[in-house]
């Protein structure tokens, strides 16, 4: 599609002046027609340059004006409008008509074959002045109040005067039909419908600015270790066992080697009855001999897995002497110790046999 030029005359805020034409190698018969039916003097039309001569001085005058549409607009803000049970009293007291008037100032016969109008001064300040009195206000009242309405609503009618002011309506050129004497003329074919419905949507509401989106705070879902006291997932345990781990940490069943040195001390300093002994698990081992009199006797202290508290331990084994009191006594299977047959030896288990 070809680029549309429009002449600067149809500029927004441009005055008036004598209106572009442009025919072609051939002059139409419906335009013949029609400017042989305006010239009040009649001249010759046998040419294309006749054409264009005749044309031209029957649009430049100020009068030719030509009514594009009607509008009939209230005359007051909603609020101040007359109420009555009659509809007729109220259309005659509370409308107004206003006549859309405009003039030509383009005419293509070659590429567009359109004609084009501009609204005259007089019609762009009516409806500046209607959109500035009567719309705003009732378009302001018809929203909520908020901070920059004001501002808004300026701008709104800034926003109309610019677009006023740049409307052009543009049609087929068959539309210089309707032309008259004196250059005026009215648009035929329901064509001042579609400039009342161009020009009634240059009339834009007040917008009010679109509700903040509110963000939703939800709480943190917290963790398991903040809520409540700090230790709630520890084990609950009782005071007697709580001073039975007390006590085995503190006095280890069997130091080991890297720390011998530092707990030799502590085993020094304590007393026999300080000390909490293992429960025996089964039986005691006691190595021996018929060949010797006297051998060596050897003690071998029994391992447990679970800790006891040290009445548990003294109630469950009776009180046995050293093992370095043995030495004194003869080697027999029979010998009897605290009521401790030692002959028995075999009826227990040996948990540490190889």
């Amino acid at each position: 599609m070809p680029p549309i030029l429009l002449p600067a005359s149809a500029a927004a805020f441009a005055p008036r002046s004598t209106p572009n034409i442009v025919l072609g190698s051939k002059a139409e018969k419906w335009l013949t027609d029609t400017l042989k039916r305006t010239n009040r003097v009649k001249r010759p039309l046998n040419s294309v340059s006749q054409h264009f001569r005749c044309l031209t001085e029957t649009l430049s005058p100020p009068s030719a004006i030509w009514t594009l549409c009607s509008l009939m607009l209230p005359k007051a803000p909603e609020t101040e409008l007359r109420k009555d049970d009659n509809p007729l009293v109220e259309a005659l007291f509370n409308y107004q008509m206003l006549a859309i008037e405009a003039y030509i100032v383009h005419v293509d016969m070659v590429s567009q074959h359109e004609v084009a109008f501009k609204l005259t001064p007089e019609t762009i300040e009516t409806l500046v002045e209607y959109h500035k009195d009567i719309h705003s206000v009732d378009t302001a009242a018809a929203t909520w109040n908020w901070s920059e309405k004001e501002v808004q609503l300026k701008k709104l009618q800034d926003d109309f005067k610019q677009s006023i002011n740049r409307f052009v309506y543009r049609t087929n050129a068959i539309a210089l039909e309707g032309l008259e004497e004196d250059g005026s003329g009215e648009l035929l074919r329901g064509r001042s419908e579609e400039v009342r419905s161009a020009i009634m949507g240059l009339f834009l509401p007040l917008l009010p600015p679109p509700p903040r989106v509110v963000d939703v705070v939800r709480p943190t879902p917290l963790l398991p270790s903040s809520t409540g006291a700090d230790n709630w997932w520890q084990p609950t345990m009782s005071q007697s066992q709580q001073s039975s781990m007390d006590s085995w940490r503190v006095l280890p069943s069997s130091p080991n080697a890297t720390s011998g040195d530092a707990s030799s001390s502590m085993w020094a300093s304590m007393s026999l009855n300080e000390m909490q002994l293992p429960s025996p698990s089964s039986s005691f081992s006691e190595t021996y001999s018929t060949d010797c009199e006297s051998p060596p006797q050897y003690y071998s202290a029994p391992m447990t897995t679970a800790p006891y508290t040290a009445a548990m331990t003294m109630a469950s084994i009776p009180q046995l002497p050293l093992p370095s009191t043995l030495l004194q006594q003869q080697c027999s299977t029979a010998m009897g110790f605290g009521g401790f047959d030692w002959g028995r030896y075999q009826d227990f288990a040996l948990p540490y046999a190889m």
